[in-house]
């Protein structure tokens, strides 16, 4: 189960809105959901919140975001977690992610660090990388030497807005999260909207029996038999009326047997 819950990214109003910050954005969104207020604790060298009756949780759980700047990140959690006993694996770290496109999102333990400073330190002060990341998609520019400006800017509208949705969906996982059940929460994370069916090419017939095809098949079989009925009908009156026309029926002359010759005597 996750116990801590900790939003990388840099101090300051200058970075406050930068792509850099998406994981002290995460953070707000839950404190803002639990109606917890992060302060500054300078024990922790951070903005701490304690939860201790969170969605999900058996025990507290505790919110940070790091005051260090970046790359210092990890001397925030380690102190934190140390004094609190809490394991690497009881750690969730929210960064932003180059390799994943805006509105997109990853759940994952542990791994490497690709590059990202606040993860790096995280592992070189905990001791272990065995901690879960969870990955916000802010996209990348295109060129490693644009990189470090890029991250630094604030978002066009649309991608911001794209990374907060995203937030608004990881949020769903968190009573799995504090719960303990990280198999379901990545499942529900890493899940895909189903795919809609194609439409029915308007050309092709209706299926038998399809809805809205029921009344008129009966209405054409109805017709059918009423046609087939209308036309014995005319077939009957017709023949007796040749029959009224020729008088009384007589036996076929062939049907006569013929009479004796008559006899020699």
């Amino acid at each position: 189960m996750i116990r801590l819950f900790v939003g990388l990214g840099n101090p300051g109003p200058e970075y406050e809105d930068t792509r850099h910050n998406a994981g002290f954005w995460w953070i707000d969104a839950l404190a803002r959901g639990l109606k917890a207020s992060p302060q500054l604790d300078t024990k922790y060298f951070g903005m701490v919140a304690r939860v201790n009756d969170a969605p999900g949780a058996p025990g507290p759980i505790w919110l940070l975001q790091p005051m260090t700047y970046m790359n210092l990140s990890g001397k925030s959690v380690a102190a934190l977690a140390r004094f609190f006993k809490i394991a690497p694996e009881e750690i969730l770290a929210i960064h932003d992610e180059l390799e994943i496109a805006p509105g997109e999102l990853k759940l994952k333990q542990g791994g490497g660090n690709a590059g990202h400073n606040g993860l790096k330190d995280m592992q070189a002060q905990l001791g272990s990388a065995n901690f879960w990341r969870l990955r916000l998609g802010i996209g990348h520019p295109g060129h490693k030497g644009e990189v470090a400006g890029y991250v630094l800017r604030k978002p066009p509208v649309a991608e911001r807005q794209a990374v907060e949705d995203c937030i608004a969906k990881s949020l769903e996982a968190f009573k799995l999260m504090t719960g303990g059940d990280m198999a379901k929460a990545v499942a529900l994370l890493h899940a895909k909207p189903p795919r809609p069916k194609p439409p029915r090419p308007a050309n092709l017939p209706p299926k038998p029996g399809a809805t809205g095809t029921g009344a008129p098949v009966a209405a054409n079989a109805n017709a059918n038999a009423n046609a087939n009925a209308n036309a014995n009908a005319n077939a009957h009156t017709n023949a007796s009326a040749a029959a009224a026309s020729s008088g009384p029926a007589t036996t076929s002359s062939a049907a006569v047997p013929a009479a004796p010759p008559p006899s020699g005597d």
